[in-house]
């Protein structure tokens, strides 16, 4: 199942990343939202629909599950899933970087 989730969600939209990313610690809508903010310096601002539709996503697929914090809040967590997907989005940008970094010279044109 975990191959197929897999393959859904690679390559991850920069929403979806930043979501799961985000739930290093459990974290209800409203956090994530600003926790992204913070991780982007701003330069992402989620809205309250994006955000609460790639949740609903996330969690019918098990990648994080909802739970009540008491306070008619739902809070969010990564699951084991959640993680191997996370992991698996950053191996493959790390790879993308690193081709980067190799093949930065032969994009680069000498001043005329």
């Amino acid at each position: 199942m975990s191959e197929k989730i897999i393959k859904k969600y690679l390559p991850m939209t920069e929403t979806a990343f930043y979501i799961l990313f985000s739930l290093d610690t459990p974290k209800h809508g409203y956090g994530i939202i600003k926790h992204v903010e913070i991780l982007t310096s701003q330069r992402i601002k989620l809205g309250s629909g994006t955000v609460y539709g790639t949740l609903t996503k996330m969690e019918k697929d098990q990648l994080i599950i909802g739970f009540s914090d008491g306070d008619r809040k739902t809070v969010y967590e990564i699951t084991e899933l959640g993680i191997t997907v996370l992991q698996a989005e950053m191996t493959r940008i790390d790879e993308l970087y690193q081709n980067v970094i190799q093949k930065r010279g032969a994009f680069q044109h000498e001043s005329m």
